[in-house]
């Protein structure tokens, strides 16, 4: 009998001592809140964070990054006239971080550079076209760049020229076949091709090549769902790219919210209308939304 209880006492001491620790390690392993980060580089530069693009610094060379979540990011900046760079930054964060960029020296970066800037100002096809020829122009000089072969594609999808889109996606990946943002692209095209399962495939894949963080292949996956009716799977997809967009693209909740009122679940409707609202108060769609929002309080409360 003695044996028993001296067993007994044993295994509640073992316990207690086990419930501690537990307790103290998650003390110690608890997520830090959210922050801000100041960027610190040259005036005007472009920034990305996990590859969204945060915006343009000020004439000053500063950024604030916010909604720094507790885990290791990749940070990258680029500035016209010199070289890009990408930096990965680890908890606990300063308040402030400088990222110093070298000035171009090789021509083959220069005109990868102006080829990312006429692609995002393109809006006409001769436009596209000319951003094209700086892309091959720079891949002359410099063939290992996978990053010109996806911006060729990326061109190509809005010319509607889809064979060729996918053939640039191809030489991407042998430069690096583990490449995220060419499997998201590629989707894209197969969504444009009518080829479901392949668009898919390519998301799926764009999503495990990046750990889980991909708000474009997630995205572009609710679209399809939409387009199925399927609602719900879309609104799944919609919230986790959104996680992951840190509110640069706001009219994505109006999306959002208007899957929720195909579900019949309005108050999450109204609560992705105000999300709108709360980022882009002045937004072209802001009028409509605070109307809709209206609508809805009232169809919940029952009034006409």
């Amino acid at each position: 009998m003695k044996k028993f209880y001296l067993l007994l006492f044993c295994f509640v001491l073992f316990s207690f001592s086990h419930l501690r620790a537990q307790k103290k390690n998650a003390a110690v392993t608890k997520p830090a809140a959210n922050k801000t980060l100041v960027v610190k580089t040259q005036p005007n530069a472009i920034v990305w964070l996990d590859e969204v693009r945060r915006g343009y610094t000020d004439e000053n060379g500063r950024l604030e990054l916010k909604s720094m979540s507790n885990k290791t990011h990749a940070l990258r900046v680029r500035a016209k006239g010199f070289k890009e760079t990408t930096i990965t930054i680890t908890p606990p964060f300063r308040s402030e971080i400088n990222v110093k960029l070298l000035q171009i020296t090789e021509e083959a970066e220069r005109l990868f550079q102006e080829a990312e800037e006429a692609r995002e100002k393109a809006k006409a096809d001769d436009e596209r076209d000319a951003a094209i020829e700086l892309y091959r122009s720079s891949l002359k000089l410099r063939p290992n760049n996978a990053a010109a072969h996806v911006g060729i594609a990326r061109l190509m999808l809005s010319l509607g020229e889809y064979e060729d889109a996918l053939e640039e996606i191809k030489s991407a990946r042998k430069l690096r076949p583990a490449y995220s943002e060419a499997s998201a692209v590629e989707g894209r095209i197969y969504v444009k091709m009518y080829e479901e399962e392949s668009a898919v495939a390519s998301f799926q894949r764009a999503i495990r090549e990046a750990k889980g963080y991909q708000p474009e292949a997630l995205t572009a996956w609710a679209f399809i769902y939409e387009e199925n009716l399927q609602y719900e799977e879309a609104a799944i997809q919609l919230k986790a790219a959104l996680s992951q967009l840190y509110d640069t693209e706001p009219i994505l909740y109006v999306k959002l919210g208007e899957y929720y009122e195909k579900l019949e679940r309005f108050k999450e409707a109204i609560a992705a209308y105000e999300k709108y609202l709360a980022i882009s108060p002045n937004g072209e769609q802001a009028t409509a939304i605070r109307s809709f929002i209206d609508q809805l309080k009232r169809q919940i409360a029952g009034q006409p």
